[in-house]
């Protein structure tokens, strides 16, 4: 019977980091094919999906992908002709592979949204003989439209594989403490660059509609945490948590990182530094939406001087952390 049988590997096991997503260029229609996948996930947009449907196809594919298009151009990575959130992730999973060196351990990346695909990911290490899988989303905060997204694409692959791998997935990592030095010292860092002290910091946080926490989403709770720990750890300059990249007209997590830039130099704080923690490679919302918009509009309003802390990305702190969080779940 072994002569017919068809050749198995076997005995590897295979880590898959997760992040949200990018578009394949900023051309118009790769733009809204990956906005069309994104808005159409039932954890992120939890509307009657008939009614939305229509919204989405008749209303917001045909207007938004030429707003978003625009802001893409604004940060895309020319020479690798990539997104900044595609270079870093992939850098996290070479650098991490690199650093874990185990001959039974296969480490790749994929995205929730858009290409690499988790399912095309999982085949491909199911095939290499990886009999367990980890995952790894690259969310430090919980919520079910970032987490728990991940983990049902995931949930979906496996249900149609005949032979299935071992699961675990790595939960939420917000109070961390390696994650936690990580946003530290990349704060120290950022100020021994800059030649002005920050009257105060700007931890904003993408947020989810306030109906989705009074449902019970720990999210809101979790990025507070994150800034709590932060501040116990960096108390010389006073750190408040904000909320951004709204859409659409109903309620958000407040306060508002927009409005809360445009009122600052009001209240006469005029001279910001931001950090976003909950993104793990910088992207559109933290190179556009922060560090050019939030920066024109603080300016605008009376700002002196503004700037951004960097993600984590691919520096040491974070590829250690990331290490760390795979090889305590293996």
């Amino acid at each position: 019977m072994h002569k017919i049988h068809p050749l198995v590997n076997y005995g590897k096991t295979g880590v898959l980091i997760i992040n949200l997503g990018t578009p394949d260029s900023t051309n118009w229609f790769d733009i809204r094919k990956y906005l069309k996948e994104f808005l159409s996930d039932r954890r992120v947009i939890e509307v009657n999906p008939l009614i939305w449907q229509i919204i989405l196809n008749l209303f917001i594919l045909t207007f938004r992908p030429s707003k978003t298009a625009k802001a893409y151009k604004e940060i895309w990575m020319k020479n690798e002709n990539m997104s900044p959130l595609l270079y870093y992730t992939k850098k996290q999973s070479e650098k991490t592979s690199q650093s874990i060196q185990k001959e039974n351990i296969i480490l790749d990346f994929a995205m929730r949204y858009g290409n690499p695909s988790i399912e095309k990911k999982i085949h491909k290490l199911h095939k290499m003989g990886c009999e367990n899988l980890v995952i790894l989303p690259l969310y430090p905060q919980y919520a079910a439209a970032t987490t728990a997204t991940v983990c049902d694409e995931v949930y979906r692959t496996l249900m149609k594989m005949r032979w299935q791998p071992s699961l675990k997935i790595i939960p939420h990592y917000e109070s961390n403490p390696l994650y936690i030095d990580a946003l530290v010292n990349s704060i120290n860092k950022k100020i021994n660059e800059i030649s002005w002290k920050p009257d105060l910091i700007i931890a904003s946080y993408h947020g989810i509609p306030r109906k989705y926490f009074d449902k019970g989403d720990p999210y809101h709770c979790y990025c507070h945490k994150t800034t709590r720990l932060i501040s116990e750890k960096f108390n010389l300059i006073k750190i408040q948590t904000t909320f951004q990249s709204r859409f659409g007209p109903q309620e958000w997590l407040q306060p508002y990182t927009d409005k809360t830039l445009e009122n600052l130099p009001k209240e006469g704080i005029k001279n910001v530094l931001t950090i976003c923690p909950g993104f793990s490679s910088d992207c559109v919302e933290t190179l556009e939406e922060i560090l050019i918009q939030g920066k024109e509009s603080f300016i605008n309003a009376g700002g002196l001087n503004f700037d951004m802390v960097p993600c984590l990305n691919d520096n040491d702190d974070h590829i250690f952390l990331i290490k760390s969080l795979i090889e305590n779940n293996l």
